[in-house]
């Protein structure tokens, strides 16, 4: 089973539309009615859906790290920072990653692009 995404609000368009028209399944915060969610509501979201998340913030981090030190389950959260991870590396290293990895091997994981 793939792994299917999440996108944080704070994620370029272009990554997105990149991986759907590579077929991988993603969808929005802000297609999800989240736009304005806190952090730990949107992993909160996420897991409920099966869906890793993709971030650009580097304080929703913070979160995810408190949840792994805590042992609180979440589905798992891609990372790159922005403004030095490329649209297209992160496209790529996502397409890799959803295909690669299943959803077990993203439970309770931090993954840093580019891998």
């Amino acid at each position: 089973m793939s792994v299917a995404l999440y996108m944080d609000v704070h994620v370029d368009r272009a990554v997105t539309d990149g991986l759907r028209r590579r077929g991988v399944d993603v969808i929005t915060a802000q297609e999800d009615g989240m736009r304005r969610a806190p952090d730990p509501v949107l992993l909160d979201r996420a897991m409920s859906l099966s869906r890793v998340i993709f971030t650009q913030d580097k304080d929703f981090l913070s979160e995810a790290h408190r949840r792994q030190l805590a042992g609180e389950p979440f589905a798992g959260v891609a990372y790159a920072q922005q403004q030095v991870v490329s649209i297209g590396t992160c496209v790529n290293d996502l397409e890799i990653l959803t295909g690669v990895f299943d959803p077990v091997d993203m439970a309770n994981q931090i993954v840093y692009l580019p891998l």
